[in-house]
């Protein structure tokens, strides 16, 4: 069977024979962006629904998943999402206004402010979870268990070789 990477690859070859052997990362890296590109779709479908944008999705499964207090610091959030300061603000003022989150002071370090999930927020975070793991599960399928667990296990190697182990 043959897909759009392989053809990418053959045009390669007939465009640059003198590459053929370099482009064996394509394999790997072609598929995981066309994979990202179905995923990013479906995912911005499903957060539409509930009237977010994938940014505050992600602020807010993070919140989640964090677990009590439900509160991270605008730092923590730059750490694991690699945007800048000034996107993590905008996105927090604009699901502030929602009240999906607020921003409170650290007792300890009055200097510090979280975020931290409102009610309202937590309510939305678990009917958007659902949706969203209900979307990935009809995204997969029609494809076998087995070969989900094994392209896991391979992806998880590569990223490790690539030294990306950790969220923090």
């Amino acid at each position: 069977m043959s897909d759009a990477v392989d053809a990418i690859i053959g045009q390669w070859v007939k465009e640059r024979p003198d590459a053929a052997g370099d482009l064996w990362p394509v394999q790997l890296f072609g598929r995981i962006q066309r994979l990202a590109l179905v995923v990013d779709k479906s995912v911005k479908e499903i957060s539409a629904k509930h009237g977010l944008d994938v940014g505050e999705f992600d602020v807010l499964t993070t919140l989640q998943r964090s677990g009590p207090p439900y509160a991270l610091t605008a730092g923590t959030f730059l750490k694991a999402s690699m945007v800048s300061s000034g996107t993590i603000t905008n996105r927090v003022d604009k699901m502030e206004a929602k009240g999906l989150v607020e921003r409170v002071r650290d007792g300890g370090d009055r200097r510090t402010v979280k975020i931290r999930l409102t009610e309202h927020g937590h309510e939305v975070t678990r009917a958007v979870f659902t949706d969203h793991l209900a979307n990935y599960a009809r995204l997969l399928a029609d494809v076998d268990a087995e070969l989900v667990d094994k392209a896991g296990d391979g992806l998880r190697q590569v990223l490790e070789a690539l030294g990306d182990t950790s969220i923090t």
